[in-house]
């Protein structure tokens, strides 16, 4: 199958190279690649003229095509006719040799998938459970291989608060269990929802929707508001032996301030994604939910070092709950 990628960047030519590197190791390589920046300057662009790349493409956009839903979409139009997968990268991600041979071999195995998402290594540490050992209150099985559900969830399900649902799927109030929560077993998992930047989809989709413009710059749960919309249209899933890991770079996010709010209103907008009119029940919960995480946010103003993006970020979230009352976004 022939597929296209589209990686999106904003100043970070160090780990773009990075990631770059990785792609000249892989077992099966994309037939083109697309590098859609944003950057002020000419950095990046300079970074990638230093060695040859085979198949990229580069392009550079202004701020009407800045942001990450904008610069995606504009990828989209520049694929070529042929490719019939399109698959995306954020810019501070390293790739096994495998990387896109097993996520490519997803879409023959599994005929009916629509996109398949990556798998993101060392973010989570897991162990395996082959002697059916009793899990503690604090542990999550799936698949005999078993993790720490972490102090958030472990508070969550104390309350009562924590999804019943596999991982991967949205329940009612929101607040599902992340793709974190899938283990790293080499099988195929059905999901409604994976990680944007280790995404992958049919091109075919892209005629019927697009990134949504709501999600403007950074664009936190972009990816969530996509593959809901997807979903509604066919199958997706997350292949875990299609393997990745993501560095964080710290280059081009938003302030703590605005990623509090940006928690809060965007988290009810790809709620709202899913469930247009969720029961009193799952209403009650998501604002349990949200004020819950609010308070844990809080206490790490105490127990940790980064006191002050810790303030920042909880007066952002109340901030963002709060005007979910006066203006919702739509």
């Amino acid at each position: 199958m022939k597929f296209s990628l589209i990686i999106c960047t904003f100043q970070r030519p160090v780990a773009l190279i990075n990631l770059m590197e990785s792609l000249q190791e892989q077992l099966l390589v994309p037939d083109e690649i697309l590098i859609i920046d944003s950057s002020p300057n000419d950095n990046t662009k300079n970074a990638l003229e230093e060695k040859f790349y085979p198949g990229l493409k580069y392009f550079k956009v202004g701020v009407e095509n800045s942001g990450l839903t904008k610069q995606r979409n504009f990828g989209i139009h520049k694929v070529g006719e042929a490719s019939e997968i399109v698959c995306f990268l954020d810019d501070d991600i390293v790739l096994t040799p495998e990387y896109f041979q097993n996520l490519i071999g997803t879409y023959s195995q599994t005929p009916d998938a629509l996109g398949v998402g990556g798998y993101i290594l060392d973010e989570v540490q897991w162990k395996r459970n082959l002697v059916g050992k009793l899990l503690q209150f604090d542990e999550f099985e799936m698949d005999s291989y078993v993790r720490n559900l972490g102090s958030r969830n472990f508070l969550r399900k104390k309350l009562g608060l924590l999804s019943d649902q596999a991982p991967g799927i949205m329940p009612e109030f929101s607040n599902g269990l992340s793709i974190g929560f899938i283990p790293p077993s080499a099988k195929t998992y059905p999901v409604e929802f994976f990680m944007g930047g280790v995404s992958s989809y049919r091109k075919e989709l892209f005629k019927k929707i697009s990134f949504s413009t709501y999600f403007d710059g950074y664009g936190l749960y972009e990816d969530m508001d996509f593959c809901l919309r997807a979903s509604k249209i066919g199958q997706l899933y997350v292949n875990t032996a299609a393997q990745l890991y993501h560095h964080h770079e710290e280059g081009g996010r938003p302030n703590q301030f605005n990623y509090g709010k940006m928690v809060m209103r965007n988290g009810w907008y790809v709620w709202r994604v899913k469930y247009p009119s969720p029961s009193l029940n799952a209403r009650i919960k998501w604002h349990a939910i949200a004020w819950l995480l609010t308070l844990v946010r809080m206490g790490n103003i105490v127990t940790t070092r980064e006191k002050k993006e810790a303030f920042t970020e909880t007066f952002g979230r109340i901030i963002g709950w709060c005007s979910l009352f006066i203006k919702r976004p739509k």
